[in-house]
């Protein structure tokens, strides 16, 4: 009988326990490396988003969810049926608008669904009646609806992503109208015009 001493036990035991985590160690990271692919090839596509067609993505959808959220806003607030009428009309137009946004971006991009600028509704939230409706038509009907008209301008001229332009150009006609809509309810209210 072959007599093994113990340090050759220990030895062919310790390297057989090493061989088994090294197997074990290789099956439970193939599934993290290619999560970590994943993730690299959505990071790689977000990269590829020229920053004008980022800086589009991120204004133009909060100036949307902003007209948006604050239209809503309007609708319950105001006391004023030409402000009610015209804040209806945004609320439905504009989230026909958000819409588009997210269809025509890219693959892999990270549209946010709603990020209205929590300041500017803050601004109003607490507001009623004549008040809510002054200054709902001075800082959101005017103010951002040139804000949103800059956005989708900015992107046709110097966007690159060819699906997110085009959502811009065929929304354009659509905040022209509101943005001319709102200069009219200002001069209906006596308010001055921006």
């Amino acid at each position: 009988m072959i007599r093994l001493s113990r340090a050759v036990l220990a030895c062919a035991s310790t390297t057989s326990l090493l061989m088994f985590a090294s197997a074990v160690n290789a099956q439970n990271t193939q599934p993290v490396q290619s999560a970590q692919s994943a993730q690299s090839a959505q990071a790689a596509n977000a990269v590829r988003l020229h920053a004008a067609d980022q800086t589009f993505v991120k204004e133009g959808t909060q100036a949307v969810a902003t007209q948006r959220e604050a239209a809503r806003l309007a609708t319950s607030r105001s006391t004023d049926r030409d402000v009610k009428a015209f804040a209806e009309k945004v609320a439905a137009e504009n989230g026909k608008l958000a819409d588009a946004l997210r269809a025509a971006s890219p693959r892999g991009v990270d549209v946010p669904h709603n990020n209205p600028d929590t300041a500017t509704l803050d601004s109003i939230r607490n507001l009623r009646g004549a008040d809510f409706d002054k200054a709902y038509i001075e800082q959101v009907a005017l103010g951002g609806e040139q804000k949103t008209l800059s956005a989708f301008q900015a992107e046709i001229a110097s966007g690159r992503d060819d699906q997110l332009k085009g959502a811009a150009r065929s929304a354009l006609p659509v905040i022209q109208a509101q943005y001319a809509a709102a200069q009219e309810l200002a001069k209906r209210k006596h308010l001055a015009i921006q």
